[in-house]
């Protein structure tokens, strides 16, 4: 018996990069293989001893937990024949950038609780951040999916009006920091630095920073001032981050851009 907290059958419908990054890590934490039915058209294996059906089985049992990571725009293909194999008993937890609560429980009628989520890539490795807003705020209810998920890293519940910003800090976040650690490696190897070179050190300082701010009792700021002593060259490069249309207002522009991209995604499943 697995000692997972979620006890009968857990369906993935869609299990593409997310959907398959956070399936693999709670296999890693002692998911029973035999609880699982993922459901894509390909029916493509995934894992041994993980069912893997084209379409939502007709009969059997009702699945305790559905999680749905097909693209948003698939929503109303798939709703048709899932719909009705779902139950009271059934927690749906949707992964679908920008789907509203309402939308997703317009389309589902049955689920005892629905779940949006805002996972990121680290998961795959137990290091993601999770946003999570459910429709309705009983703690028993959703303690099975906290404990989840919390097995994939940190998780956060959020009111429902912050989730595009979760999705753009956190949910964008990993595309945003590897550019960042991209342009690191470009701006070495343009200084004279082997390019193979450059990107090694800038991914281990990216790695070992982020490790130690982690760690750390102190905030992001008051590290990088640590390591800029005064009229050095470190505080040289940090007052060009910090020029009136450096850093800050860069990073502000890129997460208002996803933001406003989730909210366009959120009305065209209304």
């Amino acid at each position: 018996m697995s000692d997972f907290p979620i006890t009968g059958p857990i369906w993935f419908v869609g299990c593409g990069n997310m959907g398959g990054a956070i399936l693999r890590r709670w296999l890693e934490a002692g998911l029973d293989p035999a609880q699982v039915t993922v459901i894509r058209k390909s029916g493509e294996p995934f894992a041994d001893g993980v069912t893997v059906l084209a379409v939502p089985p007709a009969d059997g049992a009702i699945p305790a937990m559905v999680v749905l990571g097909v693209k948003p725009q698939m929503i109303d293909q798939i709703a048709p024949s899932l719909a009705p194999t779902l139950g009271s008993e059934t927690t749906l937890v949707s992964i679908l950038a920008g789907v509203e609560l309402a939308a997703l429980r317009q389309r589902f009628a049955a689920p005892g609780l629905i779940v949006r989520a805002m996972p990121n890539t680290p998961v795959a490795i137990g290091q993601g951040a999770t946003g999570l807003v459910a429709d309705q705020a009983d703690a028993a209810a959703r303690a099975p999916v906290s404990a989840s998920f919390a097995l994939l890293g940190l998780t956060e519940w959020v009111d429902e009006p912050l989730m595009d910003a979760v999705s753009a800090l956190s949910g964008s976040g990993p595309a945003f920091l590897f550019r960042f650690v991209d342009a690191l490696a470009h701006a070495g190897a343009d200084m004279g630095l082997p390019a193979d070179q450059a990107a090694r050190l800038a991914l281990a300082t990216v790695a070992g920073a982020g490790a130690l701010a982690a760690s750390s009792a102190e905030t992001p700021h008051q590290l990088a001032e640590r390591v800029a002593s005064p009229g050095g060259s470190t505080r040289r490069g940090l007052d060009v981050l910090d020029e009136p249309e450096g850093l800050k207002p860069l990073v502000r522009n890129t997460l208002t851009a996803a933001l406003l991209r989730n909210r366009e995604m959120a009305a065209a499943a209304r």
